[in-house]
This record gives C-alpha cells, sequence and structure tokens, in this order.
C-alpha cells in the first residue's frame, strides 16, 4: 500500500508522521515543489527582522530525519502537475509518473500576484517560503531602503511592518483594501491598531485597493521596496483539474474525515475548508495550527484509521511593535451576517494590578442574546493577550454560556492578573446590556 502526499509543509508532513505511527508498513512517498520542508513559516518575519538568526533555526525537521528516522520519502523540487485518479497516478513535471493506492492534497496557499500589475518587480516581495524571506533580507541589507509599502492590513502585513522597522526602514504605508484590520470590519479595532501604528511611523491606508505597483512608487507613496500581504488564494488547480470538488469558499471540500469527493483522496491544510463551529458551516481559515490537526486527521485516515476533525472557531493572534493581537470566533459585524442577535461587552482594563506594572488591556466578547452563548471575542493589549484569547476560545468551543463564563475559576497573582481578570469584567458589561 502505497501512500502519496502532495506538499510537504505544515499538513503534508503532519499527515506524513501520523499514517506512519499508525501503519509501520505503509509507503509513505512525500512531494515538494519547493526546496524547504517541515518549516515554521510563521517565523518569517522574525528572520527578517533579524530575531531569528538564521532560516536554519526555522527547520523543524529535514528530507533526511525523515527518510532515516520515519522511514519516509520525501521528495523536495518536485512538482505534481496532474492527478490522474482513473489510474491512481500523479504526474510530475519531467514526465514522470507516481503510483499511489491512497492521496493527499496538502497543496497549501499563495499570494495572487496576477491581479496587481508590476507585482514581478525587483523589489516586490512576499514572506511565504524560506528562500522568499532569505531575498527579502538580502535586499534590505543591500539596498538598506528607507520607505517601504506593505500591501495587506492582515497578520502577515503587519508583522512585516515590524520586521522592516527592525532593519531600519523609516517610513512604511500598509495599504489594505477592506475596511478593517486582520480581516475584521470593527471600526474600533481599525482605530486602535492605527493609532498604535502612527506611534512608530506606521500609515495604515483603508478602503485602498492597489491595483499597479510603479519601480519607484505605490500610488502617491514613493517607496523603495514593496511588500505582498493580501491576495491569499488556496493552491487548488491541480485538486479541481482532477475533479476534486471545491466548495463555496474556494477551496477544497472535505468531510470532518479530511476525505473528498474521490475514495481514497484526501485533502488537509491551506488548500482546503474546515467547519467552523460558531458558523455551522465550511470556512477558509488557512492557519498552521489549523494545518497540523487537519494533516494529523487526513494521515491517520489514509492509512486505515477512523478519526475526524471537529472544525474551527477562527483563533489566531498577533504582535506588531509592541502590541498584540489576539481575535477567536466572530465579530459583532459577522455574528450579525451569521444570524445571531448579538451583544457586545468591551471594556479597557488593566491586565494586572498597577502597582505591579499593569497596561491597559481591551477586551471585547460577542453574546447571543437568544443563547447568551458566547460567539467570539477579542483581547488588545501588550502582555497576557494569548492566555486570555485561549479561554474564550475554549468558551465558545464548549458552547458555554454568558453565565457559566462569568463564573469561571481565573488565576489571581498580581504577577500575572488582577483580582478581577478582565475577562470577567467583560462578562459582566455584556451581562448588564443584556439584562
Amino acid at each position: 500500500m502505497r501512500l502519496v502526499i502532495i506538499g510537504g509543509v505544515a499538513a503534508g508532513l503532519s499527515a506524513a508522521a501520523r499514517a506512519r505511527r499508525i501503519d509501520k508498513s505503509l509507503e509513505i512517498l512525500v512531494l515538494e515543489k519547493g526546496d524547504a520542508v517541515s518549516y515554521g513559516a510563521c517565523g518569517l518575519p522574525y528572520y527578517v527582522a533579524g530575531r531569528v538568526g538564521s532560516l536554519e533555526e526555522l527547520v523543524v525537521y529535514t528530507p533526511e530525519y525523515f527518510q532515516r528516522e520515519r522511514n519516509i520519502l520525501v521528495r523536495t523540487g518536485t512538482p505534481a502537475v496532474a492527478i490522474c485518479h482513473p489510474k491512481r497516478q500523479v504526474a510530475l513535471a519531467g514526465g514522470e509518473y507516481v503510483r499511489y493506492d491512497r492521496l493527499v492534497v496538502a497543496t497549501g496557499a499563495r499570494v495572487d500576484r496576477t491581479a496587481i500589475q508590476g507585482a514581478e518587480g525587483p523589489h516586490v516581495f512576499t514572506l511565504q517560503t524560506p528562500e522568499e524571506a532569505r531575498r527579502l533580507k538580502a535586499y534590505l541589507e543591500r539596498r538598506r531602503p528607507k520607505r517601504a509599502v506593505i500591501l495587506g492590513a492582515g497578520y502577515v502585513g503587519l508583522e512585516a511592518a515590524e520586521a522592516l522597522r527592525g532593519q531600519g526602514v523609516s517610513g512604511i504605508t500598509i495599504f489594505e483594501s477592506g475596511g478593517g484590520v486582520l480581516g475584521r470590519q470593527d471600526p474600533w479595532l481599525t482605530e486602535l491598531v492605527r493609532q498604535h501604528l502612527e506611534r512608530f511611523h506606521i500609515e495604515l491606508r483603508t478602503q485602498s485597493r492597489i491595483s499597479a505597483i510603479e519601480p519607484d512608487r505605490v500610488q502617491d507613496v514613493p517607496c523603495e521596496v514593496v511588500v505582498l500581504a493580501a491576495g491569499l488564494r488556496p493552491n487548488v488547480e491541480l485538486a479541481a483539474e482532477a475533479e476534486i470538488e471545491l466548495g463555496r469558499t474556494g477551496a477544497i471540500r472535505v468531510t470532518e474525515r479530511m476525505e473528498t469527493n474521490l475514495a481514497g483522496v484526501y485533502a488537509a491544510g491551506d488548500c482546503a475548508e474546515a467547519m467552523h463551529l460558531v458558523m455551522g458551516r465550511p470556512a477558509w481559515v488557512p492557519l498552521g495550527t489549523t494545518a497540523n490537526k487537519m494533516g494529523r486527521v487526513a494521515g491517520a485516515n489514509a492509512a486505515g484509521a477512523r478519526e475526524r476533525f471537529a472544525g474551527v472557531v477562527g483563533t489566531s493572534i498577533v504582535k506588531a511593535c509592541g502590541l498584540g493581537m489576539g481575535l477567536t470566533g466572530l465579530s459583532e459585524a459577522q455574528a450579525r451576517k451569521e444570524g445571531f442577535e448579538p451583544v457586545v461587552g468591551r471594556i479597557e482594563a488593566d491586565d494586572k494590578p498597577r502597582y505591579f506594572g499593569g497596561r491597559p488591556a481591551t477586551v471585547e466578547l460577542v453574546v447571543d442574546a437568544r443563547t447568551r452563548r458566547l460567539v467570539g471575542g477579542a483581547v488588545i493589549g501588550e502582555e497576557g493577550v494569548a492566555g486570555r484569547i485561549n479561554v474564550i476560545a475554549a468558551a465558545i468551543t464548549a458552547r458555554m454560556r454568558l453565565e457559566e463564563f462569568q463564573q469561571l475559576d481565573l488565576a489571581y497573582s498580581p504577577p500575572f492578573a488582577p483580582a478581577w481578570d478582565p475577562l470577567l469584567v467583560a462578562a459582566q458589561q455584556v451581562s448588564k446590556l443584556i439584562d
């Protein structure tokens, strides 16, 4: 029995490792079009900033490790160009065909450059692969640019802004085509982030769709370097040509067992949909944590097990210039669009006692008025953001009601949190509004 996996980063190698644990005799082949596998892509902005010393530090395992320790063959520099499922074959660039009994598609996602004229210019970069990060850092060190433009105010865009500042870029403008940051249409969040970035000489322009990049400017902003951090698209062309069904989001439709519509073919990671536990329908959530979990389930089932991936609530976190931003579930606007009756409690409170160096933290809770169930939340602050947003995410996943959330036994000690945690203060605020 041979398992072939297309894609050798988060989802693909998670699938390979899990399949090997379940079936020691299974022949496993991973096909990766790039030169690197099993690397921490989320660390690439920090490599550019100089906080990670080398790209090698971001590599978790090498192809040699998988061959030697796991008996998994990983072929890098090997693009798959077609899937012929009736023959159970994957066609490779160069004319070679690889047979499979089971197949996992983990082709990831990419930044779409085709919609922007000039996006292939030598001063335009993305932050998706180690080689792209290496090129950008080398360019910054060689050219020492002073003005930069970033397209996209999502996680990568905000991290890229901090990375460029770390390399001495003094003037940075972020263009965002939508009305808000981090994929949210929340005026309060956008304004909070805008004011914070301005203190570091980073300008944020929302509702600014860019169609062209000039050699020395974007719109009216002079620049010497451009980072593309918008227009992410799932890599589904290979799957679609093989008649693997796509969902409404444009990513590959899968079951909770990561099965596609083709027998014996699974999909996982940034190329596939995941069930959103709040919306109750498939969504496209391209995050590393999601990709790893989906990959494990795909690999297990491809090896003969019966495992399921329940879904996600869309939890994410980013830090830009010292400010942490954690989001989970739905925003007020998203909740209303999904048919909920959202009531929002948003408060600002110290993240720990003021006498112990407490700093302001903003907490937002979104509660459905009909069911009194938590459906979303946000935490913004300098410290403690990860812990608090994870509490909200766990509560949403557990379908916790507001009354239950208010009674959570949260830790208190002056070095970490006040006696009344900001989460509980926000919950009290929501309760007052509902009542």
